[in-house]
């Protein structure tokens, strides 16, 4: 069979969805040696999706750019000299032609939820295609079970159309990695041990307004002298961040890392007192597994998939309750057995989602019908 993936998305953006393609395109070449794979890339994307030992995945670059306005059409035109079987759209949104089956991956449905935090352009573009996508679609993928009955109750998608795969860490976050590697990238950081931590796109979705909130209020209530430390890249709307931090004083407690490596992301857990994770809405919410992997105990917000994915192994809090959210940083700092407990648990829950079982369950997507 031909098999089709769109992965042009890593080259004009990084986060979660790039990181779900690539790995999905490694593993699929480790599960599947017979039948052929077209890693469709941007023409301008210098860095290859395709492992090198891999003879029946091929590289083939579009001129199509990601999300822009005539993409269903002019996408379409470059596929269909391919011949494809199935075509599978990691980013959710499909061609008008060019396979003979449509899979579509749906990690969220957070613009109809949150239309204002987005910006008008990206408020337009999803919100006219979401319906067109999920109708023209043969099959779809969604991230969690919480994603799969949002797609069914808001957009009246039938469930059977439907199946839940969970993604999982990148398994780099549960390889060994020594206390002098980690201490080297903290002194390069000029970061202290112990740092609170956050991982994601910094955008209003993730509502890091309440994350500051109880932090400054825990400098000044209890004297917590550990910096906040904030990984990610400046998404949608961030600015007023930046604001609400001058106005609580903490800017010289704040660290910006914004293009943190995999490696170095290990390490930053691993020296972490915590994660907090107060998202408004998660499709799935990777940080949460790749904390629970370094033995960081997670506390996150109680929306969406995120307690489908911490299950028992994390403290999960209304994302609106700034006094509950220092309390919370506050036990997870000086309960010694709540830590244990939550970086057991952690290690267990993490264990239960594998690349592996992700790309098992996706190819038989690709092979059924």
């Amino acid at each position: 069979m031909r098999i089709g993936i769109d992965g042009r998305l890593p080259h004009y953006q990084g986060g979660g969805i790039s990181k779900y393609i690539a790995l999905l395109i490694r593993t699929l070449a480790a599960l599947d040696e017979s039948d052929e794979f077209i890693i469709f890339h941007s023409r301008k994307e210098n860095e290859s999706l395709v492992p090198k030992s891999s003879k029946n995945f091929t590289r083939v670059n579009l001129i199509t750019p990601c999300h822009h306005r005539f993409e269903r059409w002019t996408l379409g035109v470059e596929l269909i000299p391919h011949s494809l079987r199935v075509l599978h759209s990691p980013d959710f949104i499909p061609p008008q032609y060019g396979a003979d089956r449509y899979i579509i991956t749906v990690h969220d449905l957070n613009f109809i939820y949150y239309p204002d935090f987005l910006t008008k352009e990206s408020r337009r573009y999803y919100n006219d295609q979401i319906m067109w996508a999920v109708e023209k679609a043969d099959h779809i993928l969604a991230d969690s079970s919480y994603t799969r009955a949002d797609l069914t109750s808001n957009l009246r998608v039938d469930p059977e159309k439907i199946t839940t795969i969970h993604l999982a860490a990148d398994p780099i976050f549960s390889s060994k990695t020594s206390l002098s590697e980690v201490k080297s990238t903290l002194d390069r950081y000029d970061l202290p041990e112990g740092f609170l931590l956050f991982v994601g796109t910094l955008s209003p979705r993730k509502n890091l307004a309440t994350l500051l909130k109880s932090y400054a209020q825990l400098t000044q209530e209890e004297s917590l002298d550990l910096p906040l430390v904030l990984v990610g890249s400046r998404g949608w709307l961030y600015e007023k961040m930046y604001d609400q931090i001058d106005q609580l004083g903490i800017r010289d407690r704040i660290h910006f890392i914004d293009s943190a490596s995999d490696l170095e992301l290990v390490h930053f857990y691993h020296s972490a007192s915590l994660l907090a994770l107060p998202s408004y809405y998660e499709g799935f919410g990777l940080p949460v597994l790749e904390a629970m992997h370094c033995g960081c105990p997670v506390i996150a917000s109680d929306r969406a998939s995120l307690p489908e994915v911490a299950g028992d192994a994390a403290t999960l809090l209304d994302p609106d309750d700034i006094d509950g959210w220092s309390q919370a940083i506050s036990d997870m700092l000086t309960d010694t057995k709540l830590r244990e407990r939550l970086i057991k648990a952690g290690y267990k829950q993490a264990n239960r989602f594998s690349w592996k079982k992700t790309a098992e369950q996706t190819l038989k997507a690709y092979l059924d019908g």
